[in-house]
């Protein structure tokens, strides 16, 4: 389940159970208990702030009151290589006498509770599922010069590289928002092994929405920026330094990559702006780091789903 996010977001007016847009999640609460005893699992993803709010407080009780054992998670795909910040709040929840396979914690961890590269120490278990899973991301992070624990791959990896230099024009900044918003914009470049939480607004809002890409190097970039206030923006001289630096928006099908949807098993329907890919991806979640608590969720049952 992911509730809708805006009552709980830091940017919003976080009316919580006040906001009408929490009634569906409330309106389930309240079903729960009337469910089949069979139902034994759930999943729930929201933002991070979503623990601290009433809704959270009754869901808690409604799964203590329904006998279930539960973990609470904040996690971001760049704690698994994945070079994106998008930290969320995440649980998992199993109906007794079904237990989890590892100590359960009354505080909200912030990693897994399995080490992801000792896939060794896990052989035939679910765990060695995790760890596999998670070395398609892994293995990419070796071809950096300077690798590390923690360490997420480059940009590079995510690239459409395979379109004509006009595909791309659609996506370059316009040349209102470098006018006004340049000093806004978080750019990242190929070899950047980072970039911000996406949402969305992206495309539309300049802070806090998204990274923008350049293929200049980083020394490039800052040489624009400072050249640029040299410049009065009425010469045109100041827009020209920073249209040299060639930043635009990341495409849908890059995005989507970095949420770690399959190229070969998701499209968007041909009818779909970006303006409503980059919504769509914005309210999305990322597939990776749910399929790996779907596995740490069900390690040890034998029973299906």
């Amino acid at each position: 389940m992911s509730p809708p996010c805006q009552p709980f977001t830091r940017v919003g007016l976080k009316r919580d159970i006040s906001d009408n847009r929490t009634c569906s999640f409330i309106h389930l609460l309240r079903i729960f208990p009337h469910l089949n005893t069979k139902w034994k699992y759930l999943i729930i993803e929201n933002v991070k702030g979503f623990e601290k709010s009433e809704a959270c407080k009754a869901l808690i009780k409604i799964l203590e009151d329904l006998d279930f054992c539960y973990q609470q998670f904040i996690l971001s795909p760049s704690m698994f290589s994945i070079p994106n910040t998008r930290h969320r709040y995440y649980l998992i929840a199993k109906r007794r006498p079904l237990y989890f396979n590892f100590p359960l914690q009354p505080h909200i961890m912030e990693s897994l509770p399995v080490p992801l590269n000792t896939a060794c120490s896990f052989a035939g278990t679910v765990y060695e599922k995790m760890a596999a899973l998670n070395s398609k991301h892994k293995c990419l992070v070796q071809g950096n010069p300077k690798t590390s624990e923690g360490t997420c791959y480059y940009l590079n990896h995510i690239l459409e590289t395979d379109k004509s230099p006009n595909y791309f024009e659609q996506f370059y900044v316009p040349d209102r928002v470098l006018e006004k918003y340049a000093w806004l914009l978080d750019i990242v470049g190929p070899h950047s092994t980072r970039s911000c939480c996406f949402t969305k607004a992206y495309g539309h809002y300049v802070e806090g929405t998204g990274s923008v890409f350049s293929p200049a190097s980083p020394d490039v970039i800052a040489n624009a920026f400072e050249q640029s206030h040299l410049h009065s923006r009425d010469t045109g001289a100041q827009l020209e330094l920073l249209r040299g630096l060639g930043l635009r928006y990341f495409t849908h099908r890059e995005v989507a990559r970095l949420m770690c949807f399959p190229d070969q098993a998701f499209s968007l329907p041909s009818d779909v702006t970006i303006k409503q890919s980059y919504r769509i991806l914005g309210n999305s979640l990322n597939v990776h780091v749910v399929a790996l608590l779907l596995l740490l969720m069900t390690a040890g049952d034998n029973t299906a789903c």
